[in-house]
């Protein structure tokens, strides 16, 4: 049975997550950051977890940003099949969302409408809209505001079959070794392996949104999960890249099948807040 949703509830979600995401961070990161804290070894280190901890609590009471960086908007939206939008067309009401969002909520726009001209859009958008259509008859959409300064240090690299599991537990942790202190660890990896060039890198920055702990289902990956982010910390750069124990909080790979002759994958780093907001229309 066909569902109505009016495009007004679409512009009012996205509004509200904007401003959420980029002033509280989620449960889930606020307890890995603390439990990174309570068994840090290294003196600088633990100290600097402890003032990223009352950033968030400042963040949260005076309602400012977490980070002046309020990043450039990724929306990821599934549409169940059954719903049929009324109103204005959804992808503007979700523009609509986010203009008002950054405007409503004093945050940071950074968006520029040429690449190379960089004159400020000055409300953020447009931003980066990642439709797919699902059964049932609901919206769901996350919203994550991605910062550069992690985003810089994200990479894709499309591999031989040949070099196997090593050769993407290798890749993974040369690009956050490249990365250093410039992601703002402690840090959340996301991966995108298989599919093709450009659905690697979606699926790399969609991990970003998956719970910290939450893990793959099946066991290979989940392997290559536990050993990868042990070789990360193992790296010593530690939060602000003035070593420490950890390094990042999680990492996630999410795959896809392939082609017999390639094996993509892309690497997408973020930074300590990892900001992201899901809802349900």
């Amino acid at each position: 049975m066909i569902r109505e949703v009016d495009t007004m509830l679409i512009t009012k979600a996205v509004k509200e997550l904007c401003i959420k995401a980029t002033h509280e961070l989620s449960p889930d990161m606020a307890k890995a950051l603390h439990e990174a804290r309570e068994k840090e070894t290294k003196p600088l280190a633990k100290e600097i977890l402890e003032q990223l901890e009352e950033n968030l609590r400042i963040a949260k009471r005076e309602r400012i940003p977490i980070c002046q960086d309020t990043g450039m908007a990724v929306l990821f939206v599934e549409v169940g099949q059954d719903v049929h939008f009324v109103g204005e067309n959804v992808g503007e009401a979700i523009q609509k969302g986010v203009r008002a969002g950054y405007e409503e909520g004093y945050l940071r726009k950074s968006v520029v409408a040429d690449p190379l001209l960089r004159e400020n859009t000055g409300d953020n958008t447009p931003a980066i809209i990642h439709y797919e259509l699902v059964p049932g008859d609901k919206v769901h959409i996350t919203f994550t505001a991605k910062g550069f300064g992690s985003e810089n240090m994200s990479r894709i690299c499309m591999l031989k079959p040949a070099d196997g599991e090593e050769g993407v537990m290798e890749q993974i942790v040369e690009t956050v070794r490249l990365a250093g202190p410039n992601a703002c660890p402690p840090l959340v990896i996301g991966v995108g392996l298989g599919g093709d060039f450009e659905l690697a890198a979606k699926m790399a920055k969609h991990a970003l949104t998956l719970p910290v702990t939450e893990r793959a289902a099946k066991p290979h990956i989940r392997r290559i999960e536990e050993e990868t982010l042990r070789r990360i910390n193992a790296l010593q750069i530690g939060p602000a890249g003035l070593s420490g124990d950890t390094t990042a909080f999680a990492l996630h790979i999410e795959t896809y099948p392939t082609h017999i002759a390639g094996m993509p994958l892309a690497v997408n780093i973020c930074c300590h807040v990892n900001r992201h907001e899901s809802v349900w229309i």
